[in-house]
């Protein structure tokens, strides 16, 4: 069975006054980090004097990777804010990776900073290496607010060792996802010593107002985005499970009404964080898709069983009370820069691709649908796809195994067989991360530009 949603023309005209093709941000926003961080090893540079020894240099490494991870640590905090001019306009998943890559930076700095300093500490004192473990429990014991630094550290260490591949692999997501706000806590405990015992602070005022300016910033855009927005949203629009539906295979649709929808402002290819709050699942939040164009009083994403929570949605009862935040996601008809578009789907890849080939503005011929599925009993949504397809004229295609299990081959060549001129359009592709790297290489390999490439994963 699948689920019937009208047609998508008055979205179609949406999404064409939304299209403005704009060069991504990425840049702008890369020099202003590194900017920030010239700024401060200036800070450190212009308050130094001469070294003259050991302990001096090694004491102003530990400034110098202290600075830096304390810089680091508000970017880590603003990553997580889902500022929508990052995350619509860079892509979470491009935030997402940021976040881990800076989350590295700051442990290793904050561990270099308490090592350097505390050995720096111990050399001064006529020590050597082998006092610093006293030299450090004589720090937090005597020097202010060091007590709670160590806390934070100690609480980055472990939310760091749980992000690591292999560890976090093992973890269920619901106990990572909740860890991993306690980032949050250890930014706050971690954040009070850098202005009482920081050399830097203490003989430049102004330093010191830039720093609150900073932190006091981010963490402004955290309530906002984080906890003020999603709670108009949630008052404003008052989201409830409509009804749950199966669509293939372990695949379900679950359609949620709620008031004025259509001013939600999500647009075909974005994705909400939803909760639903039915027994066992109040305390999980996960990211689903929309599988079709927001209309007036119902919103829909398609699920495929893949964890406990994806599981339970087919137990949901229509009345259920959700709970969303978003919309996020920069998979959308603004990415666009050329007439013709080949959509690319792998399994449940298909739900944001689904709603773009209902909107995406284009005469017949201009788009065409890729659906790459195990089976024909896998593609999910097809009736759908193939309504839309009569409707608008639009190429639609799938590649699923052969009877005795040989996968199709979607190479250069054989998109270029079917797509004569696929070198110019843009790409929009969902899937699994291995079904995304093949494609694209073949696309590559095929002749489309990378930056005609448009794809977002949402695996973490």
């Amino acid at each position: 069975m699948t689920t019937t949603l009208a047609s998508g023309r008055a979205a179609r005209r949406q999404t064409m006054r939304r299209i403005r093709p704009r060069r991504s941000p990425a840049v702008p926003l890369l020099l202003a980090v590194w900017a920030g961080a010239a700024g401060v090893l200036w800070l450190w540079w212009r308050n130094t004097p001469a070294i003259s020894d050991d302990a001096g240099r090694i004491l102003n490494a530990g400034r110098i990777t202290g600075l830096l991870a304390g810089y680091l640590m508000a970017l880590v905090v603003l990553q997580m804010a889902r500022v929508p001019a990052l995350e619509r306009r860079v892509g979470s998943d491009r935030v997402a990776r940021w976040h881990a890559m800076s989350g590295r930076y700051t442990l290793c700095l904050t561990l270099a900073h308490v090592l350097l300093t505390m050995w720096g500490y111990a050399l001064q004192a006529g020590g050597g290496l082998g006092t610093v473990v006293a030299q450090t429990v004589e720090s937090i014991q005597g020097l202010p607010d060091m007590g709670k630094a160590a806390v934070g550290t100690a609480l980055l260490a472990v939310i760091g060792s749980a992000s690591a591949g292999p560890v976090r692999r093992r973890i269920p997501y619901d106990a990572w996802y909740h860890l991993h706000l306690l980032t949050y806590a250890a930014v706050f405990l971690a954040f009070w010593h850098q202005l009482t015992t920081g050399y830097d602070f203490a003989v430049e005022p102004l330093a010191t107002t830039a720093w609150y300016a900073l932190y006091g910033s981010v963490t402004a855009l955290v309530v906002w985005y984080r906890v003020l927005t999603p709670l108009r949203l949630n008052l404003r629009h008052r989201l409830r499970v409509d009804s749950v539906v199966e669509e293939a295979p372990g695949v379900v649709s679950v359609l949620i009404g709620g008031r004025r929808l259509h001013r939600i402002g999500a647009e075909a290819g974005q994705f909400f964080r939803w909760r639903f709050l039915a027994p066992g699942m109040r305390f999980s939040s996960h990211p689903y898709s929309l599988s079709a164009p927001p209309r007036p009083d119902t919103l829909r994403i398609t699920v495929k069983a893949m964890g406990d929570h994806s599981e339970r949605l087919r137990e949901l009862r229509p009345g259920t009370r959700v709970w969303a935040e978003g919309p996020y996601g920069a998979l959308t008809a603004r990415r666009r820069s050329r007439g013709k578009v080949l959509l690319v789907a792998g399994g449940v890849g298909i739900t944001p691709m689904r709603a773009l080939f209902e909107t995406l503005p284009g005469s017949g011929g201009d788009i065409t649908l890729l659906y790459r599925a195990n089976s024909t009993r896998d593609l999910a949504l097809w009736s759908e796809l193939a309504a839309i397809a009569d409707e608008r004229g639009a190429r639609l295609m799938y590649a699923v195994n052969s009877p005795d299990g040989e996968r199709p081959d979607i190479s250069a060549e054989t998109l270029t067989s079917k797509i004569p001129d696929i070198d110019r359009h843009d790409v929009f592709m969902c899937g699994p991360p291995g079904f995304a790297r093949s494609v694209y290489e073949a696309l590559r390999g095929a002749g489309v530009p990378a930056r005609r490439i448009h794809h977002e994963s949402f695996a973490m």
